[in-house]
């Protein structure tokens, strides 16, 4: 059987919906048939504070570039976020699509996310690892 392509793929999220970055980074990683490698930085490894704002953003910048994919977590505090339009600005300097992720049972998500995402797909594995497979560079 030939080697699975290794996707490489930037979560964003926010600290105070840390839950729900573990669970997705669980179902990319587990997901049958699929090879993910995140390169956002977790909470429990997260950047030395107090940072300044240029260099956060400068590491941001360098997680997003070396990935595929960019898949925002797509929570309404998305659309309260001045980090997550960073994060949007900068997967288009660098032409990454970006994959919206509706949470568990939520209805609406930020037009912001909207707007940004080649795709918006529904809390669900099979739909989150097809996106991934059909817009990643």
């Amino acid at each position: 059987m030939p080697a699975l392509k290794t996707y490489v793929g930037f979560i964003s999220h926010a600290w105070k919906y840390h839950d729900d970055y573990v669970r997705l980074e669980g179902m990319l990683k587990n997901a049958s048939n699929f090879s993910f490698r995140n390169s956002s930085v977790p909470k429990t490894d997260g950047i030395p504070m107090p940072i300044s704002d240029a260099k956060l953003t400068a590491a941001i910048d360098e997680q997003i570039r070396i990935t595929n994919i960019v898949i925002i977590l797509s929570g309404m505090y998305a659309a309260h976020s001045d980090w997550i339009s960073k994060e949007i600005a900068i997967a288009a300097k660098y032409q990454k699509p970006i994959i919206g992720v509706v949470p568990w049972g939520q209805q609406k998500i930020p037009a912001v996310v909207q707007t940004a995402s080649k795709k918006v797909v529904r809390w669900n594995t099979d739909s989150i690892v097809s996106a991934i497979r059909q817009h990643a560079n």
